[in-house]
């Protein structure tokens, strides 16, 4: 059923591209009711307007704090046209039909991100506009309500092609973008307060992107959140859902190290990893450490990309790079295959929880930060530095492989991994016949483990492929099987009291 806009109530915090709006109801002879600020604005404009202190005959009261908190502009909100009672009511209390609410609420979310200053974060919490919102959403059958910016220009275009009249339908859509809009808005201000263990699993993200498609082709996706606060897309196709996961493997892969490293992901796993003097030589030492995984992959770096790096990595095809910064003419070498996706790295995701949908709820942690809790040299000897420098390398990249998880590391290089396996043994095993596939000696090498050694079975094994060194989290009711093993063959033995699965 198509209504007529007769009045509108408008009470913004933004007054940005209000200004057509507010031309087009005069235009249309619409009577605008209005408050402070935004009251003003339109007087400047030169459009006539209505204090909503004439309607509610009290002044804004308590610091601004209490403006249209009254029966006469939510009743002329929530009143029902069709209904003879409330019609009857509205007459007898002077009440004048509200058809359209246009209402923003105050900049919560932009506060918090900007102070720490509790009485300004509390007095940008919204009271009028939430309710006016509702209210209007609430009464979709009669009344149009606007309750973001992003919607201006639509209603520019209705009111611009209706004259002023809606249709049910469009109501009913600006009413389910109202109620999410407030609903986001709740769950920022519950979070502000109960930040630590709420009683219901509080999530709202906003800028939906729709994918290609999920996982697999059958499967629907979509991603929300803002992108653009990570990185900056150079080139190629858009990113698909599998690119953002192993993207997001990459990020956080990458931010463990400082120094120059590069990086390679498949299907979140690392195949390749290095750290090297300079950008190219870690990218050669990444890509030698298993070539044949690298092909189709995500490649991350924590620095600057110049040409010769650039060219070498031309050589493979890969999905993704991701860098720090690109010389011009490194770019134009990346750039020339349209579909290799070349992302600038502007800062790193800062979430400190992590999120899985399982059975009919969610489960929540904090995020794996940090790589060991303590450092107890348990073997039968103490680690060299440049041992030590290994460990701590090969500790970080372990914690990045799907458990079971083994990472073989010589000269800050992964040399060989096994991950995913269901058993650890065979984790190992795998991971020696990587090293080997590749033509590198185990002698000197270090082993690192995301968890611990059930068994004295890995570090035998990896004692007889020419491994010295070993760290893992301990925690095995076996574990001084594999600390003695460590002890009477003069092997480094390392617990670090964290254990580092990832499923």
């Amino acid at each position: 059923m198509n209504k007529k806009i007769q009045a509108a109530l408008i009470s913004v915090f933004y007054k940005d591209g209000l200004e057509k709006i507010v031309q087009q109801l005069a235009g249309l002879g619409i009577t605008i009711y209005s408050t402070g600020g935004t009251q003003t604005f339109i007087e400047q404009l030169g459009v006539k307007v209505i204090p909503v202190e004439d309607l509610t005959t009290y002044p804004s009261i308590l610091g601004g704090r209490v403006k249209t908190l009254h029966p006469s502009v939510f009743g002329g909100i929530l009143g029902k046209r069709e209904d003879a009672v409330h019609r009857q009511e509205m007459a007898q209390y002077n009440i004048p039909e509200i058809d359209l609410v246009i209402v923003d609420l105050y900049p919560f979310e932009e506060t918090l991100a900007s102070t720490n200053d509790e009485k300004l974060i509390i007095e940008k919490i919204d009271i009028g506009g939430p309710s006016m919102i509702r209210a209007a959403a609430k009464n979709f059958k009669d009344v149009v309500v606007i309750a973001a910016k992003k919607d201006y220009a639509t209603l520019e275009e209705l009111l611009a092609a209706q004259h002023g009249e809606t249709t049910l339908e469009q109501r009913k859509s600006f009413a389910a973008k109202a109620f999410e809009v407030v609903a986001h808005y709740d769950v920022a201000i519950a979070k502000y307060f109960n930040p630590v263990a709420p009683l219901y699993f509080f999530e709202s993200i906003n800028h939906p992107k729709a994918m290609r498609y999920g996982e697999n082709p059958h499967q629907p996706g979509v991603f929300y959140g803002d992108l653009h606060k990570l990185f900056t897309q150079l080139n190629g196709k858009e990113l698909s859902y599998n690119n953002l996961v192993d993207v997001d493997a990459a990020f956080q892969l990458i931010k463990e190290f400082s120094v120059t490293t590069f990086g390679i992901i498949k299907h979140t796993n690392v195949c390749g990893i290095a750290q090297r003097p300079t950008v190219k030589e870690s990218w050669d030492a990444a890509l030698a450490g298993d070539p044949e995984s690298a092909f189709g992959g995500v490649l991350v770096c924590n620095s600057h990309i110049d040409r010769a790096t650039s060219e070498a990595i031309s050589e493979i095809f890969f999905e993704v790079l991701i860098a720090t910064s690109f010389d011009d003419d490194a770019l134009m070498i990346l750039k020339s295959k349209k579909n290799r996706i070349i992302l600038q790295l502007n800062h790193q995701p800062t979430n400190k929880e992590q999120y899985k949908s399982v059975l009919n709820g969610v489960l929540v942690q904090g995020t794996d930060a940090g790589s060991f809790a303590e450092w107890k040299e348990m073997g039968g000897r103490e680690s060299l530095p440049a041992e030590k420098e290994d460990l701590m390398f090969a500790n970080l990249v372990c914690k990045h492989l799907k458990s079971n998880a083994i990472a073989l590391v010589k000269n800050k290089q992964l040399i060989g991994k096994g991950c995913g396996q269901t058993s650890r043994i065979d984790s190992l095993r795998q991971a020696v016949e990587k090293a080997k596939q590749f033509n590198f000696d185990l002698k000197g090498a270090i082993m690192a483990s995301d968890a611990f050694f059930p068994f004295n079975d890995c570090v035998k094994l990896g004692h007889q492929a020419g491994i010295s060194a070993f760290i893992q989290p301990g925690g095995s009711i076996r574990d001084n099987d594999s600390i003695e093993y460590c002890k009477e063959n003069k092997l480094v033995m390392i617990i670090t009291g964290m254990r580092h699965f990832k499923h």
